[in-house]
């Protein structure tokens, strides 16, 4: 079904202005307006509802005060509204398909006025006694959204009210639309005040600022008897990668990866692809700012933003993370690779028979996971590798409902040992490394280590008869193996078989700098468990040393 939204996807998804992300999702939902999905579709009758909608609208304030929303919609909200409002099961139309709506956008791209059209929208066309809720870190925030919708009813007379009679209650804590009994409430964060609401559809703004996920949580608690629920998470960047919205955009970027499967999320990311050249690279802020690919005025203050940026320092954090959509944090961290790239380099299966290989530990205690990594080399200087993680067996359901993943499919498919209860059990890791040569038939010429945690395990391998390395997990030993690994995988010189959790692990893995510009994963700074890139790591500076420096490294102490 071609739609004004459709449209702007045709436009935008083959131009380098349109962020990666966002033309994963874009290409999704275009097969199902083309038809391609035999189980959703988009509503032509729902379409055209919310286009009149919008005609009755008027815009408030501004340069185009008075003029119909219908006209004054940028690409990106037809988008929004269209996908996230009209996408419907073929069997039942009044199911919509998305029930977490996701929205990473730079101030001035009327986020704000976004978040109010979609209230009004819902106000009109929601069920009897529907409840809806806002939440924002303080209240002035939660204001500005009231103040919106608040503004955009009063200017449209055609929505506000029927002859001399008001359809719409206004006050201080809330808005009621009176023909249908329909409410809006919004909510500051607190601890206390979330939990007991019943809302068919909320919107939580500014998530990057929220101490914790309790208040989108508790949203969520509170639809489990709403058929057709709905829940909006919008928000910039923030300084640092540990707040609840980067939690949501990294399960939202696996989702569009393939990693994991959940037909019941939409999330526009607009973030750059790259982000080392901010300062020429026009494309960062087109990317982050897609009102500006359509504003020029918007696209002239953007770049005077920059300019200021550039050259007054304390304005770059600001600059960079609510208007470029990067997170700032002085040296900065980096995705270590694009995930794709990793996927490309996957194989059907490897044979190990005959092999020497080497490997590589992470462990790990209580609720953390413990990984074991194998890489040998191909003849033709490919590497080949595998990965396993352990788990503590008590604490699968735990990790499961935390991290959003389906340990329990991993652990069919062989990716994933449970052992142990609460913490892992050290004596099963051990008798795996034990059972790997007869298992793979291979020869193991050497295995690394972390000194924490490791030392008991180490011991029993070196009296077993093995090779044992201990690796410092320092920036300067770390980053050869680390930067090796990368290029081997952009280059195409790296294999493995399929091993979906290692690639979830990959999508997590954050990198850093230190002072001399030594590359490695740092743990902290990563979202979610990267223990088998880690271990990986570990495995490659083992065959680095022997391979490419050929200088016996592997039998060499490491301290």
């Amino acid at each position: 079904m071609r739609n004004k939204a459709y449209e702007y996807c045709l436009k935008c998804i083959n131009t380098p202005e349109c962020p990666r992300y966002v033309k994963k999702q874009m290409e999704q939902w275009m097969a199902i307006c083309d038809g391609k999905d035999a189980v959703y579709k988009v509503s032509s009758r729902k379409v055209k509802q919310l286009y009149a909608i919008l005609k009755l609208l008027r815009m408030p304030k501004g340069l185009r005060a008075g003029q119909p929303l219908y006209d004054c919609t940028t690409g990106y909200q037809w988008l929004f509204y269209t996908a996230t409002l009209c996408t419907v099961r073929r069997d039942n139309p009044q199911k919509r398909k998305y029930e977490t709506c996701l929205l990473e956008i730079s101030r001035k791209n009327f986020k704000t006025y976004t978040i109010a059209t979609i209230f009004i929208l819902l106000f009109l066309t929601e069920p009897r006694f529907s409840k809806f809720y806002s939440v924002a870190p303080d209240g002035t925030l939660s204001r500005e959204v009231r103040e919106a919708i608040s503004e955009t009813l009063k200017s449209s007379p055609d929505v506000y009210s029927f002859g001399d009679s008001l359809r719409f209650k206004i006050l201080r804590d809330s808005i009621t639309f009176k023909p249908t009994s329909t409410q809006y409430i919004p909510l500051s964060y607190s601890t206390s005040r979330m939990d007991g609401r019943l809302p068919n559809a909320f919107c939580a703004d500014e998530v990057g600022a929220l101490p914790t996920s309790y208040a989108i949580e508790a949203m969520r608690s509170g639809q489990l008897n709403i058929l057709n629920k709905l829940g909006f998470i919008i928000s910039t960047k923030y300084p640092t990668i540990d707040n609840p919205f980067e939690d949501e955009v990294g399960y939202c970027k696996k989702v569009l990866d393939g990693l994991i499967e959940d037909e019941s999320r939409f999330s526009l990311l607009y973030e750059p692809d790259e982000t080392k050249n901010w300062m020429d690279d026009d494309l960062v802020l087109r990317q982050a700012n897609p009102v500006s690919l359509e504003i020029p005025e918007i696209w002239e203050d953007l770049k005077k933003k920059r300019a200021y940026a550039i050259a007054v320092e304390s304005a770059r954090e600001n600059f960079l993370t609510k208007h470029c959509n990067i997170i700032y944090q002085g040296q900065g961290t980096e995705t270590y690779i694009d995930v794709a790239d990793v996927q490309a380099c996957k194989v059907s299966r490897i044979d190990w028979t005959g092999r020497t290989v080497y490997l590589g530990l992470d462990l790990s205690m209580t609720n953390d996971n413990t990984s074991v990594s194998m890489v040998s080399v191909d003849d033709d200087g490919t590497v080949l590798a595998d990965s396993i993680a352990f788990i503590p067996a008590d604490r699968i359901d735990e990790k499961n409902a935390y991290e959003k993943i389906d340990y329990r499919e991993y652990i069919r498919t062989g990716e994933c040992i449970a052992c142990g209860g609460k913490i892992i059990d050290y004596g099963a890791v051990e008798d795996f490394i034990m059972g790997i040569e007869e298992k793979y038939g291979v020869r193991v010429q050497a295995i690394g280590y972390d000194r924490w945690n490791a030392m008991s395990t180490a011991q029993k391998l070196d009296d077993a008869g093995y090779n044992t390395v201990e690796i410092r997990q320092h920036s300067s030993v770390l980053h050869p193996p680390t930067k090796w690994l990368k290029e081997k995988i952009l280059k195409g010189e790296f294999a493995y078989a399929p091993n979906r959790l290692l690639e979830i692990n990959f999508q997590n893995a954050r990198c850093t700098y230190d002072s001399n510009m030594n590359l490695y994963v740092h743990k902290k700074k990563s979202k979610g468990k990267v223990d088998m890139v880690v271990s990986l790591i570990n495995a490659m500076y083992l065959l680095q040393q022997d391979y490419v420096l050929g200088d016996g490294g592997v039998g060499i102490q490491v301290i």
